[in-house]
């Protein structure tokens, strides 16, 4: 990407609990003491999810942090936010979520030529044994990589 990227905040617990199937670029409407607490790089994704209601994608359970300096206008930390799709994109996703199980969940958010943005993945929950088997692979290549270490 020639775009310059500033990451703000990152989903880390989405691809240890979730099966990622594809990613969608969307905007995000904040007001300005958001924006400013975001550059701050003042946010959490943890537990947050994309719904769609009345036509509208929206972020929920995203947690921007009260700017210091906003004082009286501050903004409330978790409420829920307006995603900017386009039309065919939300119907896209709404089909998939309603007939196949899958969920939308933001995997990172971040700056893109000023304007923020946040990184939506449509995935589908993992099982436990899933888990299991991705930290038994994992625990397996760091041996191996290790063993290769000695070696030379």
């Amino acid at each position: 990407m020639d775009d310059e990227l500033k990451v703000v905040a990152t989903n880390r617990k989405a691809r240890h609990e979730y099966h990622v199937e594809e990613t969608v670029e969307a905007g995000i409407v904040l007001v300005g003491s958001e924006v400013k607490s975001l550059r701050l790089g003042r946010a959490s994704l943890a537990d947050s999810y994309a719904r769609f209601e009345g036509g509208e994608a929206h972020l929920f359970n995203l947690h921007i942090s009260p700017y210091e300096q906003a004082n009286q206008f501050n903004h409330e930390p978790k409420r829920t936010r307006k995603l900017l799709l386009h039309k065919a994109e939300i119907r896209r996703l709404l089909g998939k979520v309603t007939q196949r199980g899958y969920t939308v969940i933001p995997l990172r958010l971040y700056f893109r030529r000023g304007r923020a943005k946040v990184e939506l993945a449509l995935a589908r929950g993992k099982k436990v044994y899933d888990r299991r088997r991705d930290i038994a692979e994992r625990d397996a290549q760091r041996a191996i990589q290790r063993a290769l270490k000695e070696r030379s």
